[in-house]
């Protein structure tokens, strides 16, 4: 049977017939509602319908997230209108040939009015109105309720979800094709949990026409019976009465069986296990539990009167059942290894490995964090913390040095600090287990747990329990795990001080890996033209303000045609920024030709440029000056922040490079850049001019 299947969707894929399995399935069931049917054909897709109301329930018991089972609103739809048009191909045959007996619709439904009713219909009008309102009432009712929360939820949450993929993306824990993925994925969600909400609509409506198509039926069939055919009215009553009941009980027990399978999807919770597997391994998994139960239903059964056997029996299976589930968890259970004392060792004389080098980047943390960072027991921070290299090592164009994390208990035991070279750059907390929810700065409530702050971007944060994820993305918030903080917190850290990392070991091997590319270029430049070190102060000058190295093509061959006329670092670093201006552009304007800068005021720039005219140094700008500078563009920063556009401002080139060191000390967002290095075709559009008015 199995290979007689396979055979037919092959034989379909290759025909393109499979395309149109769909439409003609439509077709014939809104055919049902217009041609008549023989009972042999009434036969046939009644037990169809039944078979595909098993097969929906079967797969959604299976499934293990809802999305598994994506296309079950438009089942939904399907089988309704497949029992809605069974109902009115049913119906015609009934009213037309009901006359002649129960048998005149077909087995399937003499079978349903007669074995399952036995034959009287005053019993299947109990039977049916009892499936009616457990299907209408309790069960329709309830998925339609769980699938309107649920959609309401997840469109509330999507914004903190997407903040979520685009900080693990930031951090280098995921990449483009991962975080493309998960994008889709809660679109999927929305769009799913909402075509539930919508959907269970239908099973709704279909329970109602299924009550007013039994009156119809019974009324209809008096008339016809009584008036066409000259029946009497008793057993006119009792044929046409158990057709119909025989007709709504083979349709709504397949509506009950969809209606259970919906109730099952939208009420998943958890995708890495099935139904079967979390109702076994979470309701049958504690010996305690069926212990106290076969006690409770022990004691039921010594009381007189009650069924003592029944009760007695079940006692003792569920204490059977709770005696050998403990006694599997105790030899489970792992025996400790002793392990031999350690022998005290003797103290040696100091020698030169006493003296150890600095660590260029630490990561120190309490014992509470080794869990994360232990590669014996998989540490997710340890996972982490390489993604945040290679994705350094692609984006800025240099391999930064390895992160050495040991633990320290001086710090507290949820603590952790960052050092470069020996020198902590930055420390905060985390809390394995727990969730930091990040307020972006609109949530729609408050959470309750511990308040904080995000230690990598200083936004307001609170510590939560896993539980109340789902609310804190709902509410807007950002929610991360604690290895996702520590490492987003070491990532923007690694990016801020790039310069200080990049130091002569490191512009060496860089020289040496692109030595294989283009090994004439790079020999021709260092030593012969240029010492290490002015290349490496040049590439630190380019990092200090946020500029990828990545293209060093350009910067060498740069370099090597302006380094015969000067060896001054910051002449050479203007000559390279102008050069990599292009790249510069991209990096702030990453789409569109226009750029939206801040500009000064042409007074303030004569005034600048005398005050830099006997030399470079800061001190030369008046200190009235200086304080107005300041506030002047930290104010016009701030507009930008708050318009979506990039902090920069546009000066003269013998300008840029006071006005970056300057400025950037208190504005630390800010980048300066000067006229050279916009490159030609991109339009300059002032939004803000400081020292003037707008």
């Amino acid at each position: 049977m199995a290979n007689a299947t396979l055979a037919l969707q092959n034989f379909l894929g290759r025909t393109g017939l499979k395309q149109l399995v769909g439409p003609v399935l439509i077709l014939l069931i809104l055919s049902m509602m217009v041609l008549p049917l023989p009972p042999f054909m009434l036969d046939l897709f009644f037990t169809f319908n039944i078979a595909i109301s098993v097969i929906v329930m079967l797969v959604a018991i299976n499934v293990m997230k809802p999305l598994d089972f994506s296309v079950f609103p438009t089942v939904l739809l399907i089988t309704t209108l497949l029992r809605l048009s069974l109902n009115v191909a049913s119906t015609r045959v009934v009213l037309l040939e009901g006359h002649t007996g129960t048998a005149a619709a077909g087995q399937v439904i003499e079978a349903f009015g007669h074995f399952l009713v036995g034959g009287n219909y005053a019993v299947g009008i109990v039977v049916f109105a009892i499936l009616v309102i457990i299907n209408f009432v309790v069960i329709t009712k309830g998925a339609g309720r769980v699938a309107e929360v649920a959609a309401r939820f997840t469109l509330d949450a999507m914004p903190g979800k997407q903040m979520a993929i685009d900080a693990d993306l930031n951090a280098g824990l995921i990449g483009e094709d991962e975080a493309r993925k998960r994008r889709s994925t809660i679109a999927e969600e929305a769009d799913f949990f909402g075509s539930m909400d919508g959907a269970s609509k239908f099973v709704r409506g279909d329970a109602v026409a299924g009550i007013l198509i039994m009156f119809i039926n019974v009324i209809g069939g008096l008339f016809v019976g009584v008036l066409q055919h000259n029946l009497d009215i008793s057993a006119a009553a009792k044929t046409y009465t158990l057709l119909t009941i025989g007709d709504g009980l083979v349709a709504q027990i397949p509506a009950l069986i969809i209606s259970i399978a919906a109730g099952m999807v939208v009420t998943r919770v958890g995708d890495s296990q099935n139904l079967s597997q979390q109702f076994m391994g979470q309701l049958f998994n504690n010996p305690k539990v069926i212990g106290l139960t076969a006690s409770i239903i022990g004691l039921l059964g010594l009381i007189p009167g009650m069924p003592n056997f029944v009760f007695l029996l079940l006692a003792i299976g569920l204490g059977a059942l709770a005696w050998n589930m403990d006694k599997r968890q105790r030899t489970a259970k792992p025996v400790p290894v002793s392990v031999a004392p350690t022998v005290a060792v003797e103290t040696l004389e100091a020698s030169w490995a006493d003296v150890a080098p600095l660590d260029v980047l630490g990561l120190e943390v309490g014992f509470r964090l080794i869990p994360l960072v232990d590669k014996n027991q998989d540490g997710e921070l340890l996972r982490r913390i390489r993604g945040i290299r290679k994705k350094f090592a692609q984006e800025i164009g240099f391999l930064v040095s390895p992160v050495h994390i040991r633990d320290n208990l001086e710090l507290k035991p949820n603590a952790y600090r960052i050092l470069l070279k020996g020198v902590e750059i930055g420390q905060g907390e985390a809390f394995p287990g727990n969730l930091l929810a990040i307020n972006p700065g609109r949530v729609a409530g408050q959470l309750a747990g511990t308040m904080t702050t995000d230690p990598a971007f200083g936004l307001p944060a609170v510590w939560i329990d896993a539980t109340q994820r789902d609310q804190a993305q709902a509410y807007g918030y950002t929610v991360v795990d604690a290895s996702t903080v520590t490492a987003t917190h070491l990532n923007h850290l690694i990016l801020s001080h790039a310069g200080e990392l990049l130091g002569r070991q490191e512009t060496q091997a860089l020289l040496d890996h692109l030595a294989k590319e283009m090994p004439k270029l790079v020999e021709d430049l260092v030593p012969k033209v240029l010492p290490l070190g002015v290349l490496q102060k040049v590439l630190q000058n380019l990092l200090d303000e946020g500029i990828h190295i990545r293209d060093m093509r350009t910067i060498i061959e740069t370099l090597a045609e302006i380094s015969g006329r000067t060896q001054e670092t910051e002449a050479l670093t203007a000559q390279v920024r102008i050069a990599l201006g292009r790249s510069i552009i991209q990096q702030l304007y990453p789409s569109g030709n226009e750029m939206q800068v801040m500009s000064l005021d042409p007074q303030l720039e004569r005034l600048l440029l005398q005050a830099i005219a006997g030399g470079s140094d800061n001190a030369s700008i008046e200190p009235g000056l200086a304080e107005t500078l300041i506030r002047e563009t930290s104010v016009a920063a701030q507009r930008q922040e708050e318009l979506g556009l990039p902090a920069v401002l546009l000066v003269p080139g013998n300008l840029r490079m006071l006005l970056s060191r300057f400025l950037r000390r208190g504005i630390s967002q800010l980048k300066v850049l000067a006229h050279g290095e916009v490159p030609e075709g991109k339009i300059i559009k002032v939004t803000s001019i400081i020292g003037g008015k707008v």
